[in-house]
């Protein structure tokens, strides 16, 4: 899922060397927590939040189908 979750953020921001997930485990949950580059945090938030609200349904579908349960945070 993280390498997943990177292909994507990479496919979205300006500078894709300087995205840095970290993926930990709590309880039921995987939780990733995303650093971007400054100038990057607005695309990956999007407009009225609509792409990091994407970014999070596909993750969570992905989540499902291995029977677990996905959040993303933004670590900014």
């Amino acid at each position: 899922m993280k390498l997943f979750l990177k292909y994507l953020i990479q496919n979205i921001v300006q500078k894709p060397e300087a995205i840095k997930i970290e993926k930990r485990e709590e309880k039921e949950i995987t939780v990733f927590l995303i650093d971007a580059d400054e100038a990057d945090r607005g695309r990956i938030i999007g407009k009225q939040g609509k792409v990091i609200i994407a970014l999070r349904n596909l993750i969570n579908i992905k989540a499902q189908k291995i029977g677990k349960k996905a959040q993303i945070s933004l670590n900014f």
